[in-house]
């Protein structure tokens, strides 16, 4: 009944070799379940793995797993890698901050100026992009836990010569309360911050995907109201997407940006 090979005639199928293709920046790539094309913009890690992050024609940006054939360029498929930069090369890179990045970096000792911020997502943030540059400068952010602690911890921290404080304020607008309690603290005091009733608002919508931050009646908790209208879940899978949205500078207001660069620049000045 058999021919003396029974596996004559069935030549056996070897999978395709998905090659794998360097993530470089503004690489233009197709998510190959969605169809949703974009350049290259970034990147984040979390417990669930490495993220690309594709900012489509409109402006638009989505993160995306990096999994083996997630990806399409020109109809093909192709398993995306975080690409490698030389030894060489990376003292010439930039921060998150657009700074230039310094290799090797070992943190000075702290000065004894401090940044203050309002929460522990204003201090997360912050670290987010300018990390790098705080930890050449020696600075130490610090959380107030709510400006309604300022008077008290100004108190506690007596600021003078070489303790300088700089603020970073939620909220910061004419005739807020907000704008009222930070005013005249002194020369060695600076208070400056952004619009914004919180710092997530502060990220750009483009950034999360978003057409719009959504507006919420006063009196409700901000966070839950925008996670509700977002379909989000609960504030804290809220903080995971607007967290893992920013990569760079070029993921936050300019208001934002603005108010960290005077502070960083105001408790680094020289005596």
């Amino acid at each position: 009944m058999y021919a003396a090979d029974i596996h004559g005639g069935h030549a056996r199928r070897k999978a395709a070799v998905v090659p794998e293709v360097a993530a470089e920046r503004d690489l233009v790539v197709e998510d190959a379940a969605t169809g949703f094309c974009g350049a290259v913009v970034g990147f984040d890690k979390s417990y669930d793995g490495e993220f690309v992050k594709l900012e489509d024609g409109r402006g638009a940006v989505r993160l995306f797993a990096m999994r083996t054939a997630a990806f399409l360029i020109d109809g093909r498929p192709v398993t995306l890698v975080r690409p490698r930069v030389a030894a060489a090369q990376q003292g010439a890179t930039r921060s998150a901050s657009g700074s230039t990045r310094v290799a090797g970096l070992k943190a000075r000792v702290a000065r004894g100026s401090r940044i203050w911020v309002e929460g522990i997502h204003d201090a997360a943030l912050v670290e987010r992009v300018w990390g790098h540059d705080l930890r050449v400068e020696g600075v130490v952010v610090e959380q107030l836990e709510g400006l309604d602690h300022l008077g008290e911890r100004l108190a506690e921290f007596r600021p003078g010569p070489g303790r300088r404080v700089g603020v970073l304020a939620d909220h910061l607008v004419e005739g807020s309360k907000e704008t009222r309690m930070t005013q005249s603290l002194g020369q060695y005091v600076m208070v400056t911050g952004h619009p914004f009733i919180d710092v997530w608002e502060a990220v750009k919508p483009s950034s999360l995907g978003i057409a719009a931050w959504p507006t919420v009646p006063r009196g409700e908790d901000w966070k839950t109201g925008v996670c509700r209208r977002l379909r989000w879940g609960t504030p804290q899978d809220g903080w995971r997407r607007v967290q893992g949205a920013v990569t760079s500078f070029r993921d936050l207001d300019a208001t934002l940006i603005g108010a960290v660069e005077r502070l960083v620049d105001f408790v680094t000045e020289p005596e």
